[in-house]
């Protein structure tokens, strides 16, 4: 654990504020839920991730969905991926998404983009990920909150992903989705 030297204190309805500082660092936003945790005299707190208490599930369908499209395939939640595989995925694993990916989320749209038919290539992650000329990006959505998304990628040249793959991704959603109904 790390000091940040700041101290609030508890106010009569037992409310603490968490810095703005830290918000920002830890991307915590207004209405995102909290996990709290004591271990003796300690208390923490940790953003919770509905896609993250299903790992190894989510882990199994990531690579599943790569079997089944032969594409870069990612889980991710509504900070950063969780699982990625295919050609690719040392790039994306554990990173955050980018402001693109965070505006997708909260749109719940789907979205899909072919370079070779002139679309625009969103970056999943902060880190602007290189070579990506054909993506589908599904939301995950359950009981009206958006859990995170899958996304099918490829780095192929030319690379056009058919409504197959989009299908793919989209029963994919739904299948995470329906862990948590």
């Amino acid at each position: 654990m790390k000091a940040t030297g700041i101290v609030r204190r508890i106010d009569e309805l037992g409310r603490v504020v968490i810095p703005k500082e830290i918000r920002r660092t830890l991307r915590i936003k207004e209405g995102d839920p909290l996990e709290i945790f004591t271990d003796r005299d300690e208390l923490m707190l940790k953003k919770y991730s509905p896609i993250a208490t299903i790992e190894r599930f989510s882990e199994a369908t990531a690579r599943s969905l790569n079997d089944l499209s032969g594409k870069l395939a990612v889980i991710c939640d509504t900070d950063g991926v969780l699982h990625a595989y295919g050609d690719g995925k040392r790039e994306l694993d554990g990173k955050n998404l980018s402001d693109e990916m965070d505006r997708i989320l909260k749109e719940r749209r789907s979205y899909v983009a072919n370079a070779a038919e002139g679309g625009d290539i969103l970056p999943l992650t902060a880190a602007r990920e290189e070579g990506v000329t054909a993506q589908v990006i599904v939301p995950i959505v359950s009981g009206g909150d958006c859990l995170g998304a899958v996304a099918v990628l490829s780095k192929e040249e030319g690379a056009k992903l058919d409504q197959n793959i989009v299908n793919l991704a989209r029963l994919t959603a739904d299948i995470l989705a329906n862990q948590f109904d």
